[in-house]
């Protein structure tokens, strides 16, 4: 293992690469630290304070920014905004022909989709940064510390330029995050976008887990270092696992050469979703609390019921009603997304144009038929995967008294894990390509 990573850096394409990728991560970081124009620092840096160890409405996009979010920095919307465009993009291919129509055609036509998925991130950033400065404004960002008065002075100047400079400069921060992350990708190592969401994450590891030991001694946290030790292994298991269905390819003779004839498989995981099931879930319920929050009554006025039911019941992780609802609604986006994601259909065709067939079951229908029955029986147990997963921190919550943003579990454990054996495994193949061994055995 040792001798392996001797050998990353012994090798200068791909200490280069490496090197470059540190580069624009760390620049990630240092835009996390740098407030927006007419922000106050010091009145964050207070509410963040007596805000910690608490559990408020904006922490899973918080997590995704690196904490970015409360601070009001230049890259305060992280890399939320480009994530949302992605997978809108990838569910219109189902309502507009034209969109799938342009990925069938390759490398130009999906192109054309990246083009279009930053239209809208650009799109998505105004919106959410504006909708970030109301709040902010409103000095509803820390709910918790209504009674705090700096919480309610963080930004100095509520002009209309300054409010549209304070846009501008947050849209712009994604902007760059976007450009950054595909630096990455073409010249970097591992995927770029996937690399800044694993860094924003695990930016957030010790001080959560330092705030455990503080509030808890150092026993819980031991228990709580095992408890992810265990998590982490488990994950690492589940999403290694697939079901490989074979394939048989007939031979036929094309002038004179003779193609096909051997034998393959297609790889259906179990966690074929991914995360996107958990953000769909965690989004969702957060709509009900979002739309609450901006239906407060004046002073001396008594809230609405509705208002109070979901103040009650679906703003904080720690009701069993909050739980199973999240529960349910990951199970369902897991089948949702799956199917849309994985059409049978479609491959099943494939395999007819080529000369594949499944042994024992007929090209055609009957092949797509066969891979739905295998689909359907493979996503049950990996939706019941991520629903337990994205419930470990709400127990946590529970139990330790830590925040929703608890480390070993949900969707940061889900990412984290899943980025970084994908990029161990590019590095594992640029070694094998040099003739090394690879750091995998």
């Amino acid at each position: 293992m040792f001798r392996a990573v001797a050998r990353i850096f012994r090798t200068p394409d791909l200490r280069r690469k490496i090197g470059f990728t540190l580069g624009i991560v760390a620049l990630f970081r240092l835009g996390s630290f740098i407030p927006a124009p007419f922000v106050d620092f010091g009145n964050v840096q207070v509410c963040l304070a007596s805000n910690a160890g608490t559990s408020g409405l904006y922490d899973l996009v918080n997590l995704f920014s690196g904490g970015a979010l409360l601070q009001l920095s230049i890259f305060a919307l992280g890399i939320m905004p480009y994530i949302t465009a992605s997978i809108i993009v990838q569910l219109l291919r189902v309502v507009i022909p034209h969109f799938e129509t342009l990925y069938k055609e390759g490398q130009a036509g999906q192109s054309k989709l990246t083009q279009y998925t930053r239209y809208l991130t650009i799109a998505l950033g105004v919106l959410q940064s504006t909708t970030l400065i109301t709040v902010a404004r409103s000095g509803s960002l820390f709910p918790s510390n209504t009674g705090v008065a700096e919480c309610s002075q963080l930004i100095t100047n509520d002009a209309w330029y300054a409010i549209m400079l304070m846009v501008i400069t947050m849209t712009a921060g994604t902007g760059l995050i976007m450009w950054m992350g595909e630096l990455i990708t073409e010249r970097g190592i591992g995927n770029g976008m996937s690399l800044l969401i694993f860094t924003s994450i695990s930016a957030t590891f010790p001080s959560a887990l330092w705030g455990i030991q503080q509030n808890r001694g150092w026993e819980i946290f031991l228990i709580v270092i095992a408890i992810g030790i265990v998590v982490m292994t488990g994950v690492v298991f589940v999403e290694q696992s697939q079901r490989r269905i074979p394939v048989q390819y007939a031979k036929r003779m094309v002038g004179r050469r003779t193609y096909g004839g051997n034998n393959t498989y297609i790889p259906i995981k179990v966690n074929m979703a991914g995360v996107v099931p958990v953000i769909f879930a965690s989004s969702l319920l957060y709509l009900p609390a979002l739309i609450a929050q901006f239906n407060q009554p004046q002073s001396g006025e008594s809230p609405a019921a509705w208002v109070t039911w979901i103040q009650n019941y679906l703003t904080k992780g720690d009701h069993p009603l909050y739980m199973l609802l999240y529960f349910l609604l990951i199970v369902g986006f897991t089948y949702f997304y799956v199917a849309i994601t994985f059409n049978p259909e479609e491959v099943a065709d494939n395999m007819k144009k080529y000369g594949g067939f499944i042994p024992g079951i007929r090209a055609g229908r009957p092949t797509a038929e066969y891979l739905d029955y295998v689909l359907t029986r493979v996503t049950l147990p990996g939706s019941l995967y991520l629903g337990l997963i994205a419930l470990i921190p709400l127990i946590a919550f529970v139990w330790v008294g830590a925040n929703q943003n608890f480390p070993f579990g949900g969707a940061s454990i889900l990412i984290i894990v899943g980025v970084g054996l994908e990029t161990v495994k590019q590095i594992d193949s640029q070694l094998q390509q040099r003739h090394y061994e690879g750091l995998l055995r």
